[in-house]
């Protein structure tokens, strides 16, 4: 049976926590993915990754539960293959339906809670980067696609690591608004930092579970990995 490997980055201060969350999350998108067995490695578990790949075949696909193409992916994972030929997937950031599919998410929302987007302001709080233009131009070109297909009152966009902060695009959202997480997985921004930032900006509205975690990312993952393989 052909296999997929979730990676992600994981939590370097507390790695197992973030490993067994993972796991957690390749589990469910297993119990989608008919004919492919899906695993997980987070690359701050030291030698997780490595053993994972010991384990499986060398046409093991690996899908990174990232939110850019950035270091991490077209880098830093890459040189912990050790030589193996393992193909490596785009990340979930990049997907070119990932728009789409947190649209439906965030217009099921909006309609659960009575809310029309045309009267709702749109927060998307994502992580940004002080090195570097990637992940910011990943969110804002989310934002802008985003921007077709619903027609909010407002949108803005903040980050963790760059300006504008998330407390800033905040600031002045009236209490019908939604704020979607950019992020792959749950962690310390999003535990942390994004509720601090909301909490500051004095938002009221509604908090979106982060993008790897709306309803339709697990199953629409099982469909990327199982393609993969119709397509080798």
């Amino acid at each position: 049976m052909p296999h997929a490997l979730i990676v992600a980055h994981g939590q370097p201060s507390a790695p197992d926590p973030a490993e067994a969350a993972l796991a957690a999350y390749a589990a469910e998108v297993d119990e989608y993915c008919d004919g492919v067995t899906v695993r997980s490695a987070t690359l701050a578990a030291p030698g997780v990754l490595e053993a994972r790949l010991d384990e499986l075949p060398e046409d093991t696909v690996i899908y990174p539960l990232f939110m850019a193409k950035g270091w991490f992916v077209t880098s830093a994972l890459p040189k912990r293959l050790g030589g193996k030929n393992t193909r490596i997937l785009d990340p979930l950031g990049v997907d070119s339906m990932l728009p789409t599919l947190a649209a439906v998410a965030l217009q099921n929302t909006l309609s659960y809670n009575g809310w029309n987007a045309a009267d709702s302001d749109f927060v998307l709080a994502a992580h940004g980067s002080g090195r570097s233009r990637n992940p910011s131009a990943v969110a804002t070109a989310f934002s802008m696609e985003l921007a077709e297909k619903i027609t909010f009152r407002s949108i803005r966009v903040g980050f963790v690591e760059e300006a504008p902060s998330i407390a800033e695009a905040a600031t002045g959202a009236s209490d019908q608004a939604l704020c979607l997480p950019f992020f792959a997985c749950n962690g310390g921004h999003v535990l942390e930092d994004v509720p601090q930032e909301l909490a500051r900006a004095q938002f009221k509205g509604h908090v979106m579970p982060v993008v790897g975690d709306l309803p339709p990312i697990k199953r629409h993952i099982a469909n990327v990995l199982r393609q993969a393989f119709l397509q080798a």
